[in-house]
């Protein structure tokens, strides 16, 4: 049986397998390149038709290129699966695979891969990739002899590329602008996009290994008011994730989502804009002092950041960690994880809710007598398992979607399910923010929550987060920031509450976070820029400092010569 299979198997040549394979791609694992690009080229057909045509050759080109004996099948392999898993995370939730997204699933945990591993990845893996991938290793390969092998390649490779860059050079008064601005149509080109994403991210990944943080802001120590306080200083920087500014209910949301929140004193900044769309960029960016103009990961690693800066001016430093990771934002600082628990009152599917955090608080706030300044990362509203964000008595918004494959469910209930992890959210924050309270007779306590970046929840076809910053929607770059004082905290650190509320509906971004820390700190570092301090104009007395102008920091620091910051 097996050596009639052998003898009958299909017979054909490199370039004909290349082209139905292309094709192959180009037709089944492109749909959301055929739909935007119905759009994008709306009475102008003709012209979709050839742009698709010119990267058919192209694909046909770079097949060929590597269409010698043992390397061509696996080539093709490849370029089967990868088109195949970034259909479905395209053409389903509307993202788009380029580095950033290659970095934030290079940086993800099994406990969030298995929430996008569904059951119906596994089918449309079976369907469009193992079968397919099956037809290319059952097909025989005819070859030429070598010498004409190699000059038939060559001569179709030639044509294709000459063919396809005629039609791109014919037609480009019409092609340069949609290849310009259109980086939402030209993202989800399946599998080029994804392979020079993957490129991309290896050579980024490579000048990031081994890179050693530089000290930053030597001169850090506590300033007057700091020195002479009577009672150490409890700060609690609450990190949230995923969550936007949208359906916040202190932002007018329509859901009161945030019932609790508004019976404390909170002040809430309305308009707030996160560094990035995904924790492994905003994370690093948020805690560094290089704007979100100037930030790239290397940079970032290269140098050390605010949490270093607040140890070296005394204060106890922790990262507590409910997420996938702390993306080397405290690799210097003390950190614990708390995602992965077997607490059944904050445990469940192999994974912890945020309560988790509030409960360790507790027994940590009790002992705490020196400044600190303490990080709890949530995993807050993460997608697409909304449900596992919050216990079961908190789903308060209902029908809500309670699986992680969206095509089973609504966008209501979808968004059902989302409003019940800011619902949940609320109340850790307020419940943290009762800790603090009840240890006023001890600590100086203040509370700041922000989030990292937004979420789309089906808005335009979009959903999750990690679409590239130009083009992504408000709805991943507006975040939550609010931010809670004890009485004793503004009176010890002359802090008034009703300047910091008349800042609240100004423009603010996560720039700020860096140097508002430092002033809310007391920290006295030449490095600390007043212009971006959103609560330093509100301390007084105001204690003098030599500052360098934040149009010396904003550059890039890999020269430090320039500063003179560094020993």
């Amino acid at each position: 049986m097996l050596r009639f299979l052998r003898q009958n198997r299909p017979v054909v040549t490199p370039a004909g397998l290349s082209i139905i394979v292309s094709l192959y791609l180009l037709v089944a694992l492109n749909n959301t390149f055929w739909v935007r690009g119905a759009s994008v080229f709306a009475s102008h057909e003709v012209k979709l038709t050839l742009l698709a045509a010119a990267l058919l050759l192209a694909h046909i080109a770079g097949m060929l290129l590597f269409s010698a004996k043992y390397l061509f099948k696996p080539v093709l392999v490849f370029a089967i699966f990868v088109a195949a898993a970034a259909a479905y995370f395209v053409d389903g939730f509307g993202v788009i695979v380029n580095h950033q997204m290659i970095r934030n699933a290079v940086a993800t945990d099994m406990n969030e891969a298995r929430h996008l591993l569904t059951s119906a990845f596994w089918v449309h893996m079976l369907l469009y990739a193992l079968l397919p991938i099956f037809a290319v290793l059952a097909v025989s390969v005819k070859r030429d002899p070598p010498r004409q092998q190699i000059a038939r390649t060559g001569g179709n490779i030639v044509t294709c590329l000459l063919v396809g860059l005629a039609i791109i050079y014919v037609n480009f008064p019409s092609y340069s602008s949609v290849f310009r601005d259109r980086q939402d149509f030209m993202g989800v080109v399946n599998p080029g996009a994804p392979i020079a994403g993957a490129v991309r991210y290896v050579r980024k990944a490579m000048r990031e290994t081994n890179v050693v943080a530089k000290p930053f802001g030597t001169d850090a120590k506590p300033g007057p008011v700091l020195s002479g306080a009577s009672k150490p200083l409890f700060v609690v920087m609450v990190v949230g994730e995923t969550a936007r500014a949208q359906n916040f209910g202190l932002n007018g949301y329509a859901r009161n989502t945030t019932p609790q929140l508004e019976q404390r004193d909170v002040i809430n900044f309305t308009d707030t804009s996160s560094c990035g769309t995904a924790t492994a960029v905003s994370l690093p960016c948020m805690f560094s002092h290089f704007p979100r103009t100037k930030f790239n990961n290397r940079k970032a690693k290269g140098w050390e950041n605010l949490l270093d800066i607040a140890q070296r001016a005394g204060f106890q430093v922790e990262w507590w960690d409910n997420n996938t990771g702390h993306k080397g934002v405290a690799k210097r600082v003390s950190n614990r994880k708390f995602s992965v628990g077997t607490n059944p009152d904050f445990c469940r599917e192999g994974e912890c809710d945020d309560g988790i955090l509030t409960d360790a608080l507790r027994s940590y706030i009790a002992k705490a007598d020196s400044d600190t300044l303490l990080v709890l990362h949530q995993v807050g509203s993460h997608g697409p398992a909304y449900f596992l964000r919050y216990p079961p008595a908190m789903e308060v918004f209902s029908p809500a979607c309670r699986t992680a494959q969206f095509a089973d469910c609504s966008q209501a209930e979808i968004i059902a399910a989302y409003d019940n992890t800011i619902l949940y959210t609320d109340k850790n924050v307020a419940d943290i923010i009762d800790l603090a309270n009840e240890y006023s007779g001890k600590l100086a306590s203040a509370v700041i929550y922000v989030s990292d970046h937004g979420e789309s929840l089906g808005e335009t076809g979009l959903y999750l987060h990690g679409a590239p910053y130009f083009i992504a929607p408000e709805e991943q770059t507006k975040v939550p920031f609010m931010v809670w004082f004890s009485d004793e905290f503004t009176n010890q650190m002359g802090l008034n509450r009703n300047c910091v509320r008349a800042k609240q509906d100004d423009p603010v971004t996560h720039d700020n976070l860096f140097h508002s820390m430092l002033g809310l700190l007391d920290i006295e570092t030449k490095i600390h820029d007043s212009e971006l301090d959103l609560f330093g104009s509100c301390i007084a007395p105001e204690v003098p400092q030599a500052r360098v102008p934040y149009a010396a920091l904003s550059g890039d620091l890999d020269n430090s010569s320039k500063l003179n910051l560094l020993p």
